[in-house]
């Protein structure tokens, strides 16, 4: 079989990548640091059906975005160049963009601290038995973890910070937690950002429930409203509040002064005559007890109308028929 040249396979890329960008609208721009080819291999597999990973250079995939974009008139695509910074691979989809992020999620594995690693998490080696032998403390003893000698084996004390987030992994550290048998970084291809017909946004948007975007959407009529309010500019949102301010200033007018309306009237009644609306409260009170009273009359009249059922006589006759 003859072996391609650099510049068929460039041609073959360009040819792949533009016909995933045809066929699909959704992208999802993945970082694949430190991720193996056979855990890829895995990721592929687990997305085969609706969805196509994609890996490459990031000249290459800028190349070809760039003259499909040139060659139909795609201007929209342009938008995921500047998202291929760093070691990125392509998802296309076309399936719910928050599952395959899940499935996608499902393929980390465990990797050991190597050294001259930047750890992406903090490293925390917890107290108990190591399971070392007493001549293993100088590795303790280098990283100032406390320990002490129990039934022939080495115990950590207390809890230590052995690596922080962003410090490069040291060869002391990578040793020690190679002797403990901790693998405490895990990799995969994490999502960077999100292209779905044009538009790039977050990955965080993809967590966004219902109850998220409600709750949202409320802060953003609040704040409309309260804007509205002190501009006063009418909007559908502040308009009730406009017109219950000006019920309210239009009151404090007719109740300042003789003018009146029909609506301020009982307001003005219940001012000279304070006793007129305790007998309107009380009234209230009546109509609502009165419902409950008339309910219990009911279960009750029902109640005595099954008691009467149970002592009929059957016509004068008792139940074996002797008069």
């Amino acid at each position: 079989m003859v072996k391609a040249t650099k510049a068929e396979k460039k041609i073959a890329y360009d040819a792949k990548l533009c016909q995933l960008i045809d066929e699909f609208t959704q992208i999802l721009v993945v970082a694949a640091d430190n991720v193996g080819s056979t855990q890829l291999q895995n990721i592929r597999k687990g997305l085969r059906g609706d969805s196509v990973v994609l890996m490459g250079k990031n000249t290459m995939m800028k190349r070809s975005v760039k003259m499909h974009a040139e060659n139909t008139g795609n201007t929209a695509i342009l938008n995921l160049m500047p998202l291929l910074q760093g070691n990125v691979g392509l998802i296309f989809t076309k399936g719910d963009l928050k599952e395959v992020s899940e499935e996608v999620a499902k393929y980390k594995v465990g990797a050991p601290a190597r050294v001259g690693l930047v750890a992406p998490i903090d490293v925390v080696v917890q107290p108990g038995n190591t399971g070392l032998d007493p001549s293993q403390t100088s590795f303790f003893q280098v990283l100032n973890i406390p320990t002490k000698i129990n039934k022939g084996t080495v115990e950590i004390i207390t809890p230590v910070e052995l690596i922080k987030q962003g410090d490069k992994v040291g060869s002391s550290e990578a040793a020690l937690l190679a002797k403990l048998g901790i693998r405490p970084f895990s990799y995969g291809l994490v999502v960077q950002s999100v292209y779905d017909n044009g538009s790039v946004f977050s990955p965080e948007v993809l967590d966004l429930t219902e109850d998220d975007l409600v709750q949202k959407f409320a802060a953003g009529i609040s704040m409309v409203t309260s804007l509205a309010l002190a501009i006063s500019y009418p909007t559908l949102a502040a308009a009730p509040h406009m017109f219950i301010n000006a019920y309210k200033n239009a009151l404090a007018i007719s109740i300042a002064t003789e003018y009146t309306f029909p609506q301020a009237e009982k307001v003005k009644e219940y001012l000279k005559d304070p006793s007129k609306f305790a007998v309107a409260v009380a009234a209230v009170s009546a109509d609502a007890g009165g419902g409950a009273s008339a309910g219990a009359a009911k279960v009750e009249e029902k109640k005595e109308v099954v008691e009467e059922s149970d002592e009929e006589d059957y016509g004068g006759f008792d139940m074996f028929g002797d008069e």
